[in-house]
């Protein structure tokens, strides 16, 4: 499964961005899909999720700004995100996790090549 992220760029704090995530195949539909975003100089971390039965789940830092969706007919999953903050600033990578194990991890995981955000103040 090839995913490729776009949408990102420079915006003004409090501003908003639309990411979107295109995948190659099929596989899109029965994958959970999520973003995560890595800072520079910081570990990647979780940003949101949309599992396969549309139940979704952010991390505190975003809730309330940030809302992501998945259309399994164009193979993409987006994320809308508004009131845009400095600390907001990090690559974001789009995630595909299909056959989730028990130790919380899927089997099969893909990833984009990562789209550039960037929130002046």
């Amino acid at each position: 499964v090839e995913l490729v992220e776009s949408g990102g760029g420079l915006v003004t704090a409090g501003g908003s961005l639309r990411l979107s995530c295109a995948a190659s195949e099929g596989t899109f539909s029965t994958s959970d899909m999520s973003w995560y975003r890595q800072a520079p100089g910081k570990e990647r971390e979780f940003v949101a999720q949309v599992t396969v039965s549309g139940g979704t789940y952010y991390a505190d830092s975003v809730k309330g700004r940030f809302t992501i969706s998945r259309d399994d007919a164009e193979n993409a999953v987006y994320l809308q995100m508004a009131g845009l903050k400095p600390e907001d600033t990090a690559i974001y990578y789009c995630h595909a996790g299909a056959v989730p194990m028990t130790s919380g991890d899927y089997l099969h995981n893909y990833w984009g090549q990562g789209t550039q955000v960037t929130v002046s103040s």
